[in-house]
């Protein structure tokens, strides 16, 4: 009993062409840059847009396979949080949550009740009667969340669901999401830009680019083992492609590294940009990866910096402030870079 989607869809120039499944109680997170076709997916599996070629079955029912197959999105059992939530503004949060169920033809008693139980499962008990504007962007997240399940769907679509929560609602919400998202037995797709939000709450990435998924797989295997440059920068890693020869990697983009393991034929390479250490002149010692490189940017993120820095390869160091100082840090400026050879991993391209 899974979630088959085959999802070929083509508009102008843009085309989706992505094989998706998702199992009973797993979450499954779609990450990708602009354009890449997150947001087309959802919609095909909610039904707002229909597949021009392909299949989307939900267990044994089959939602979409053109051109003889399409279940409207009324009829398909989707519950759906989006990013700006889409509360109704002259209902109440009981209102909202218990619409779902009024339009299904339950009564308003029952439906309230209903309504009224997930509000409490939520947190949100007293904030029945509160119309949206008088809740804070956490409050209206849950109870989008409640109206989204209180129908009990098979499937649960989340489209950045967090992006629109300040930094610190957005923790504990998230903490909250995945709660929930535990607790709920159907098939669940997450729509996200933030690594943290997959990361938490998502039991698989699939990452999308161009139309395509260029890889998928557990989050500790997309982290540990990025495919593609989005992927590396998504997880804030240095990747080359090479050839290796033994320990020796031969960069495409120019220059060699070394690394612990021997390895031959086609490989990624990827390492932390805090495994770099810059100095001002070659250094001497145990580092096995030593090249110059040149000061392109910095970039203040959080309690490190961020250098990029030009070289055969160019790559990103994070420094401490200190470093900063001692270094003198500048565009234009000419440094070493070096990376011990085990802080390095590589893997089959």
């Amino acid at each position: 009993m899974t979630l088959t989607a085959e999802l070929r869809f083509r508009r102008d120039s843009f085309a989706l062409d992505a094989e998706l499944t998702v199992e009973p109680g797993e979450v499954v997170a779609l990450l990708g840059p602009n354009g890449a076709g997150k947001s087309t997916a959802l919609r095909a599996v909610a039904g707002l847009l229909a597949l021009t070629d392909g299949r989307l079955r939900v267990e044994e029912t089959v939602w979409d396979a053109p051109p003889s197959v399409f279940v409207p999105a009324e009829r398909r059992e989707v519950g759906v949080v989006f990013q700006d939530y889409l509360l109704f503004g002259h209902l109440s949060a009981l209102e909202n949550v218990a619409f779902g169920l009024r339009a299904r033809g339950l009564p308003r008693a029952a439906a309230r009740e209903r309504a009224a139980r997930w509000l409490e499962r939520v947190g949100l008990p007293d904030c029945a009667r509160r119309r949206p504007r008088a809740l804070s962007g956490g409050q209206a997240q849950r109870v989008a969340l409640a109206r989204a399940l209180v129908t009990e769907p098979k499937v649960l679509l989340l489209d950045e669901p967090l992006a629109a929560l300040d930094a610190g609602t957005r923790l504990q919400v998230r903490s909250d999401l995945s709660v929930h998202l535990a607790d709920f037995p159907g098939y669940t797709i997450l729509v996200t830009h933030d690594p943290l939000d997959a990361m938490v709450l998502a039991d698989r990435l699939v990452i999308l680019e161009r139309g395509a998924i260029v890889q998928q797989g557990p989050p500790a295997e997309i982290a540990a083992r990025p495919r593609s440059d989005y992927v590396a920068d998504l997880m804030g890693l240095n990747l080359y492609r090479g050839r290796a020869n033994a320990t020796t990697v031969d960069l495409d983009v120019g220059g060699a590294l070394t690394v612990a393991e021997p390895a031959h034929g086609g490989v990624y390479v990827a390492f932390a940009p805090h495994a770099v250490g810059l100095f001002e002149s070659r250094p001497e010692g145990s580092p096995r990866n030593t090249w110059p490189v040149t000061v392109t940017g910095i970039e203040q993120h959080a309690h490190t910096t961020r250098v990029r820095l030009d070289g055969a390869p160019g790559v990103l160091a994070d420094v401490t402030p200190a470093t900063v100082a001692d270094l003198r840090l500048r565009p234009g400026q000419r440094l070493w870079a070096a990376v011990k050879a085990t802080e390095i991993r590589s893997y089959p391209a």
